[in-house]
């Protein structure tokens, strides 16, 4: 009986060890040099995708050969990207959404099923940032930060993800911040929001692997991206942590789906950021928040106009 017992345990602990030891190694590797898998042929659909980071992914995405759908309210912004990935010879469709409306978003998708086939690929990256201290937040900014960067999500989900579950292949990226960790003042609804998407991929994720399925999930955590949406911030010692630049984010996002790795943060050492913000006690974290102006730095917000 013992040494069934001990077989049993030792069965599920040499596996454990294993995935330990694996993760612990390729943390350590660039992605750069990790295997990849190709994309060429799928069909990529990126919300958000007329400017910033969501642009940048379609460009690195079209030079992999994967073929572009482009969600986005901006029109204009839209076609300019499209303009930009033709000239790598992918296929391109363009359509203009609104993703906080779920009627909206489901009239699209099938649209884009009828017009470009099955999506093997989808990035929820579209965002916005209302900048405004709790207090000073109207309902109807909440209802719409909330709308667009979380609710979206559910809905774009529920459109494509059964086909994929279906076909047994794709991958679904998640867009969240550094503040989908914890929050921070002058962002309630915007940290409320990255927080509920990544717990919202975290449940995914596991429910794929409950069902066996080969569909992947990336979530990418990133420091503030210099796309204009954080205009006029203010941080004490920005030369040690300075805004990321959209090229590097689409950069590693698609990196970060050739080579199936589920969690990304950018820069990679922003983690040891996430270590600390669940490890010290709260008034060691207000403290160093202090020191950094971090609270105090939506004052100055602009934003994007």
């Amino acid at each position: 009986m013992k040494c069934r017992e001990l077989h049993k345990v030792y069965s599920y602990t040499l596996p454990l060890a294993l995935y330990i030891l694996f993760g612990i190694i390729r943390s350590f590797v660039p992605m750069s040099i990790w295997r990849k898998k190709s994309v060429e042929g799928d069909i990529c659909l990126i919300t958000g995708a007329g400017s910033g980071i969501g642009r940048q992914i379609a460009i690195n995405f079209a030079e992999q050969g994967a073929d572009l759908v482009l969600w986005d309210v901006d029109s204009a912004g839209n076609k300019e990207t499209a303009q930009l990935v033709r000239k790598f010879g992918v296929n391109v469709w363009t359509y203009t959404c609104d993703v906080s409306n779920r009627q909206k978003v489901y009239t699209l998708a099938q649209r884009v099923k009828d017009e470009a086939g099955t999506v093997t690929i989808l990035v929820n990256n579209a965002g916005i940032v209302s900048g405004s201290y709790f207090l000073d937040l109207s309902d109807e900014k909440i209802m719409k930060t909330m709308g667009v960067n979380t609710m979206a999500h559910f809905w774009t989900l529920r459109a494509f993800l059964p086909d994929m579950i279906k076909n047994n292949q794709g991958h679904v990226v998640t867009v969240s911040s550094l503040v989908g960790e914890g929050g921070i003042g002058g962002m309630s609804d915007y940290s409320a929001s990255k927080c509920a998407v990544k717990g919202l991929h975290e449940s995914i994720l596991r429910e794929l692997h409950m069902y066996k399925s080969n569909v992947k999930c990336t979530v990418v955590c990133p420091y503030t991206v210099n796309t204009g949406m954080f205009n006029g911030i203010s941080v004490k010692y920005q030369f040690l942590l300075p805004f990321i630049t959209p090229e590097y984010v689409g950069e590693k996002v698609v990196q970060a789906v050739l080579t199936d790795t589920d969690t990304l943060y950018l820069p990679p050492y922003i983690f040891i950021a996430v270590f600390l913000m669940h490890s010290l006690p709260t008034n060691v974290q207000l403290a160093i928040e202090n020191l950094l102006n971090a609270n105090e730095a939506m004052k100055s917000f602009v934003g994007k106009r």
